[in-house]
């Protein structure tokens, strides 16, 4: 299965989920809208999300997915299974305790990750009720990463891709049904949140007893494997989650401004969340393995040509994707969300957000991709110390910009760090001669960047001349307009790049072949 298979394989699903997760968004906007229970859900469930960024496709899947395969290919299937097991009861373990200690302590959670909820008592009141409800999703969340590790090893993408699933089906359904049972929709919101849990652990463990590879849970021991996992995905968790780290400080900071700001911030991000999902984490998720087997079996030149052609994969996808969102911000927040409880108001200050969030996407998904060549190399301190400087950088800029600008300063904070972040990654990794750009790509990228240009300036017109048809159309005929313009969007984008000869026709017909046979 070659690179560009296992990242549609992985980018398929995750395109599926986020078009799950824009239904639930829909639903979220119409029921929460943007005031003090949207924010308090928010901050609910911002931890599961970050645990997820920081284990599901982060820390643990970058120490775990290299030392199981390394096991599998010296020892064979037994051993490894063995090192999945122990990894298994050790992790548990330290789950149980983990989640019993923070349901004690959630005030001081909350008030930590939120500090601003501390003077408004009934909305510090239902986040830490509501923070209660979906905190044990993150032990199942990652019980799901370790699963989904071995899978990965295996080179079996689809159960771990298509597990967000369940998590968007579970919102969907606890909105539609269980919103009007509860004393507010974001209750009903967190229970699915801790339902999905649940799902998504089962579905793994099936994927796995089915791939020949189910795991015992044996008692909790610290074998030398498992001290080799933690050495690695201690520092690991900080370097995995660059991007989700500055989000979470950049909540915290919001809590400061008037409510509804943690709201906006959230909807921008989802919306951004859709190509970084698709194409970041699905490359960074199959080369992992791939990068761990081709420096083990001492060929570092297959290595660096295949991380380099991820980072031209991701590249050729997200300056486009970047360019679009922000082009067509307004629209797409105005389409998905404002109904209900969501107006007008709300429309603009999401579309401002999304703008600045935008202008960082193709650092996020480079950096998602970077990280990679560190972890494959059993690397997970370097990462911690770019992390350092990255939420150095993200809380300064957040402090001095949130004033000026409100939320929007906030997303800019975290835009900056994020390109700040990449350049240090990709830097250290030249230096030590562990990455080698795509030179193709590189005598291409101005051709790329002037064909997504031309699409974002038609994007533009098309969305002002529109502007009033659109502002007075029903709900159906905005979608219908905004599938105009993204379709009017990729058919530019593709005639740009051809026309400039960024991409040859021939090329196309090759690849086409080659997908036939």
């Amino acid at each position: 299965m070659g690179l560009l298979h296992r990242v549609a394989t992985v980018g398929g699903y995750t395109a599926i989920s986020r078009l799950l997760g824009f239904a639930r968004e829909v639903l979220t906007a119409a029921f929460l809208g943007a005031g003090p229970v949207a924010d308090a859900f928010v901050v609910a469930l911002r931890l599961p999300n970050l645990f997820r960024s920081l284990f599901a496709e982060g820390a643990f899947s970058a120490a775990f997915v290299p030392l199981f395969a390394a096991r599998a290919a010296r020892d064979g299937r037994a051993e490894a299974r063995i090192f999945a097991e122990d990894a298994l009861s050790f992790l548990l373990a330290g789950l149980l305790v983990l989640v019993v200690a923070a349901e004690l302590a959630m005030p001081w959670v909350v008030r930590t990750i939120a500090p601003g909820f501390a003077d408004e008592p009934q909305r510090f009141a239902l986040a830490v009720e509501l923070t209660r409800i979906t905190f044990p999703y993150l032990a199942f969340i990652s019980l799901v990463a370790l699963y989904g590790g071995v899978l990965n090893a295996l080179d079996r993408f689809a159960a771990q891709a298509s597990a967000p699933i369940l998590l968007n089906l579970s919102l969907i359904v606890a909105l539609l049904l269980f919103a009007d049972r509860f004393p507010t929709p974001g209750h009903a919101l967190a229970w699915g949140v801790a339902v999905a849990g649940v799902l998504q652990f089962l579905w793994l463990a099936m994927a796995a007893a089915r791939a020949g590879m189910p795991l015992g849970l044996p008692r909790p021991r610290l074998t030398p494997g498992t001290r080799r996992l933690l050495r690695l995905m201690g520092p690991g968790v900080i370097g995995a989650g660059i991007t989700q780290i500055n989000l979470l400080v950049s909540t915290m900071l919001a809590s400061l401004l008037p409510a509804g700001a943690i709201a906006h911030l959230y909807y921008a991000d989802r919306l951004n969340q859709l190509p970084l999902g698709i194409v970041g984490i699905a490359v960074a998720t199959t080369i992992l393995p791939q990068l761990a087997r081709e420096l083990r079996s001492a060929n570092p030149e297959t290595a660096h040509q295949t991380h380099g052609h991820g980072m031209a994969l991701a590249l050729a996808i997200t300056l486009p994707a970047a360019m679009a969102l922000a082009a067509l911000a307004y629209p797409i927040v105005r389409t998905l969300y404002e109904r209900g409880a969501f107006g007008p108001g709300d429309t603009a200050a999401t579309a401002a957000a999304l703008v600045a969030y935008a202008a960082g996407l193709p650092a996020f998904v480079l950096g998602r991709v970077a990280v990679v060549g560190f972890f494959a190399r059993e690397d997970t301190v370097t990462p911690v110390r770019i992390a350092a400087l990255s939420f150095l950088v993200n809380a300064g800029l957040t402090l001095v910009l949130m004033g000026p600008l409100g939320h929007v300063g906030v997303a800019l904070a975290t835009t900056a760090a994020g390109w700040l972040s990449l350049a240090v990654m990709l830097a250290v990794l030249g230096r030590r001669g562990h990455f080698h750009p795509d030179r193709g790509l590189l005598l291409r990228l101005p051709r790329i960047l002037a064909a997504a240009a031309i699409m974002a300036g038609l994007l533009w017109a098309m969305d002002r001349a529109l502007e009033p048809w659109l502002a007075a159309a029903a709900p159906l005929g905005r979608f219908v307009g905004l599938g105009v313009l993204v379709l009017a969007g990729v058919l530019a984008y593709g005639a740009a790049v051809m026309g400039l000869g960024a991409v040859r026709g021939t090329e196309l017909r090759a690849l086409l072949r080659r997908r036939r046979a």
